[in-house]
């Protein structure tokens, strides 16, 4: 992926002007009836445990750094449950993230090392963070098979290591795919499938992800769902009909390079200048927004909206809005 942001500028001369309305004209021959705006609707004592509450990215709180609820565990703890087969699951926050047959997320310690394999990480943090057993672990798919391995723990049990490094779970992490113990005490981390650190991928200034309801849709470089408003034109030249309170509630996306999107169509993909002198980026020639009531990527709560907002297509076309 692409991981520089360029800001784009438009040159201000008569060829260029000739060029944007020649592209946003094109396809688009006919204005909206009314400008009207829709806004539409409204780090642990310790490495091991954390406070609760703990959550993604979060570091852990006071405690005395064995525990998650602050207070020394004094169970004895329950034998490890086999990893089963490894499997790759998409996190809004981590990206690809490490679990296990049982959809529970793996974590690395970074007290321990890689290379050589050694874990660092025993009696009471191997109860909040028990290892996960090496002996039935197998690779699922996108994971490296070769990337697998063990180390031999000092109570001489076989833990399985991710690229070199221990790999656990953690007490807290009850139901598939939560990641409770990432950030905790600043040194517990998701583990992405080749043994790093879990962490999303930089996006394009605008690339395309595919929606599960709404198929192909355009996101930001945050990967924020970008839309469109159908009271807004892009014939004979670009304009927005979304301002004032309604740009609080669906900001303007700032212009883009060219060269930093990724599966958008090239034709009519520039900014143009608002009134407010503030430029925007368009995709044909449609001015482009994100929506404050979406909070994380993958999120389309913008979608329908006041039957005038709608994600918008690779290229440029509203999704699901009607007759379109």
């Amino acid at each position: 992926m692409k991981t520089s942001w360029r800001t784009a500028s438009l040159v201000a001369t008569a060829a260029s002007v000739l060029a944007l309305t020649t592209a946003c004209g094109q396809d688009n021959a006919t204005a909206p009836a009314s400008a009207a705006q829709n806004v539409g609707a409204t780090a642990a004592a310790g490495d091991y445990g954390s406070s609760p509450g703990a959550g993604t990215g979060t570091v852990a709180g006071a405690g005395n750094g064995y525990g998650a609820d602050g207070s020394k565990t004094s169970a004895s703890p329950s034998p490890a449950a086999p990893a089963g087969k490894l499997t790759v699951a998409a996190n809004p926050d981590l990206g690809n993230v490490l679990t296990d047959g049982s959809g529970l997320t793996l974590y690395r310690f970074d007290k321990d090392t890689a290379n050589p394999p050694k874990s660092n990480c025993a009696g009471d943090c191997a109860t909040t963070w028990p290892p996960v057993p090496a002996d039935d672990a197998t690779a699922g798919a996108g994971i490296d098979k070769a990337l697998l391995g063990e180390v031999t723990r000092a109570d001489g049990s076989k833990q399985l290591t991710i690229g070199g490094w221990p790999a656990y779970r953690y007490a807290k992490d009850v139901n598939a795919g939560d990641v409770n113990g990432q950030g905790v005490g600043g040194k517990w981390f998701a583990l992405a499938p080749d043994g790093k650190k879990a962490t999303l991928s930089a996006l394009p200034g605008l690339s395309v992800r595919k929606d599960p309801k709404l198929g192909d849709i355009v996101v930001d470089k945050k990967g924020m769902t970008v839309y469109r408003f159908m009271k807004d034109q892009a014939w004979p030249k670009s304009v927005s009909n979304c301002t004032g309170a309604c740009l609080e509630k669906w900001p303007a996306v700032g212009p883009v390079n060219a060269d930093d999107t990724e599966g958008v169509k090239k034709k009519g993909l520039m900014p143009f200048t608002r009134p407010d002198g503030v430029k925007q980026m368009t995709v044909n020639c449609w001015p482009i927004y994100t929506f404050s009531g979406d909070k994380a990527p993958g999120d389309t709560n913008g979608q329908g909206v006041g039957g005038t907002w709608y994600a918008v297509s690779p290229d440029g076309k509203p999704v699901g809005a009607p007759g379109k």
